[in-house]
């Protein structure tokens, strides 16, 4: 089994080269009034100069933005309801010294991170789980290892972005670049403290971009993936270029043992400055919404629609009354486009549509039918919560109608006390699958029992017979499905694609 930890990713990317443009952006502090100024770099490394004989340049330019973080836990209990305290091995040392009252006991315990000063100002940009729940925050600079107070200016879960602010001016802030202009291949440095040793620099490349669907990280995800050496306490550090300019706040790095193997990711700066001007600015961050359940395009669900290749987004819900449903977006379109920037899959999508602000428009460019349509929308606001629960699904009744071309799916017509249990709207149409055979084509797809399918090859489904007649005699290699789903407090519909071909 895999383990996931926290550390720093940073990187080093493409070569000594031009002169870059500069930006210099001013944001408004929410309730502040103060103007911290953000020097950003949109143009890309020159990757046709010549490789130095030493990196020690960048470094030096680097280098001083990027600060130690400890953050302080404190950490109550009660002795006596430890088992350790009441073990008699225990008394057998310390006797009558062992705590023998309910009083709450109290101890600090201290982790380390890393930072990257943004603004002279005194702006630090960091991982959130460096700080997460730290009821004491210390920050040490250069050298001298001159140390501040301080604090949280707002966090984001759901990117692992938090940003800090130290009294103090005129720091080292580091130049940000535009992570956009990243290639697979880019020379890049990490630069951190890990393991509590003072500011350490490794060397890498970009070995991949866009990387996401990873479990146990960021619900929002969009990697940097290098090779540069990444261990515990590097988490928020600096990912630079080969100019020095920041590309990347370092999060996490896939490892067993818990140390560098070679697989680490940065959250690029242009997330990262999207999230930290919405928290300076507001206090949060706001999210655009669409309204829709989007499926990634399996090589099956690419055939069954006739699309040329995988990319997209599939639609395989449209929730009632919400900014898809009013622009006219339909499930089966397939989104390949989202304000003029490529879709590759839904977690791309949902990225894209994040870091929208609500009430913006958009542009959707989608497929119908093999047809190009694009759709304007404006998103509303990302729910705090889909407020729909869980419910159980009903048992297997036998006697049910079995869907033979569907590889032993039992079905059911829906009744009211069903329609009622899965919280589906009156009348809902469709028929309810019971069971699912194990290693069964249908499973394989991706079908449930308690899915409700809703359409076969386009075809409506209104009760378990429809599902039977429609399927009967079927000789195509697949068979598309329509199914109500549920997934946690998310309900919705989606398509599969379940083999015709393959015999079990």
């Amino acid at each position: 089994m895999r383990h996931y930890f926290k550390a720093f990713v940073g990187f080093l990317s493409g070569m000594l080269g031009a002169l870059a443009l500069v930006a210099v952006f001013h944001l408004t502090l929410w309730g502040k009034g103060a103007e911290p100024a953000i020097k950003v770099e949109s143009t890309p490394v020159n990757r046709d100069a010549r490789l130095g004989a030493s990196f020690a340049p960048v470094v030096r330019k680097a280098a001083p933005s990027v600060v130690n973080i400890y953050s302080t836990h404190i950490i109550r209990f009660h002795p006596r309801r430890s088992p350790f305290f009441s073990d008699p091995f225990f008394h057998q040392f310390f006797g009558d010294q062992a705590p023998n009252d309910d009083r709450e006991l109290t101890r600090r315990e201290r982790s380390l991170g890393s930072g990257v000063i943004v603004s002279p100002e005194g702006y630090i940009l960091t991982a959130n789980h460096v700080v997460e729940g730290a009821d004491e925050i210390k920050v040490s600079l250069g050298e001298n290892k001159k140390e501040y107070a301080a604090k949280v200016i707002g966090t984001d879960p759901p990117t692992d972005v938090a940003i800090l602010k130290i009294d103090a001016k005129d720091l080292p802030a580091i130049t940000l670049a535009d992570s956009d202009q990243l290639e697979i291949g880019d020379i890049v440095l990490a630069i951190g403290n890990p393991y509590g040793l003072s500011q350490t620099v490794t060397m890498g490349i970009v070995s991949a971009l866009g990387r996401n669907g990873l479990p146990g990280f960021n619900q929002y995800q969009d990697f940097i993936q290098t090779d540069a050496a990444i261990n515990p306490g590097n988490s928020g550090g600096a990912l630079v270029d080969a100019e020095g300019r920041l590309v990347g706040i370092n999060t996490a790095i896939i490892s067993p043992s818990g140390g560098n193997q070679g697989i680490g990711f940065a959250v690029p700066v242009n997330l990262a400055r999207h999230v930290m001007e919405r928290l300076i600015s507001g206090g949060k961050v706001t999210r655009g919404f669409l309204g829709i359940t989007p499926q990634d395009i399996t090589p099956n669900l690419a055939k069954s629609f006739n699309l040329p290749d995988q990319n997209g987004a599939l639609v395989g819900n449209v929730f009632t009354n919400t900014p898809a449903e009013k622009a006219g977006i339909k499930p089966g379109d397939v989104i390949i486009a989202f304000n003029g920037k490529d879709v590759s899959d839904a977690e791309s999508l949902m990225l894209a549509v994040s870091e929208c602000s609500p009430g913006s428009p958009a542009t959707v460019k989608l497929l119908r039918k093999g047809q190009t349509q694009i759709i304007t929308v404006s998103l509303a606001e990302l729910p705090v919560k889909m407020s729909q629960t869980q419910n159980d699904r009903n048992n297997s009744d036998s006697g049910n109608p079995i869907i033979d071309a569907l590889d032993g799916v039992t079905v059911s017509d829906l009744d009211n006390n069903v329609r009622q249990q899965l919280r589906l709207p009156d009348g809902f149409q469709g028929a309810l699958v019971t069971d699912v055979e194990q290693d069964s084509n249908s499973a394989e797809a991706g079908l449930q029992r308690g899915d409700v399918i809703v359409e076969i090859n386009h075809q409506p489904v209104n009760s378990a017979a429809d599902a039977v007649k429609l399927c009967r005699g079927f000789k195509g290699d697949q068979i598309l499905l329509k199914v109500w789903h549920r997934n946690g407090d998310m309900a919705g519909t989606r398509y599969l694609s379940v083999d015709n071909t393959k015999e079990q």
